[in-house]
């Protein structure tokens, strides 16, 4: 079911229209228009095939080992300050 609800609604009670989403899409209006939409996250990643974001640890372990990167150097540089 879906459920609509104004920009003002929407500014006035935002814990509302989140209740309300849990029960399914709601559409948010602009001066009557349809304007957005706010759904609960299992029904966008149904639409959208959007993954689970990954932690920052799962996503380092996915990483190539820097050992494969083989061999380079680092060239250092210098940098100078300058007073005006």
């Amino acid at each position: 079911m879906i459920h609509t609800l104004s920009s003002r609604e929407f500014g006035h009670n935002v814990s509302s229209a989140k209740s309300l989403a849990k029960q399914g899409p709601v559409l948010i209006t602009d001066r009557g228009e349809p304007a957005f939409v706010l759904m609960n996250i299992e029904q966008y990643r149904a639409i959208t095939g959007a993954q689970p974001a990954q932690s920052l640890l799962d996503l380092m372990d996915s990483l190539p080992d820097s050992s494969e990167a083989g061999d380079f150097e680092l060239t250092p540089i210098g940098l100078e300050l300058r007073s005006e």
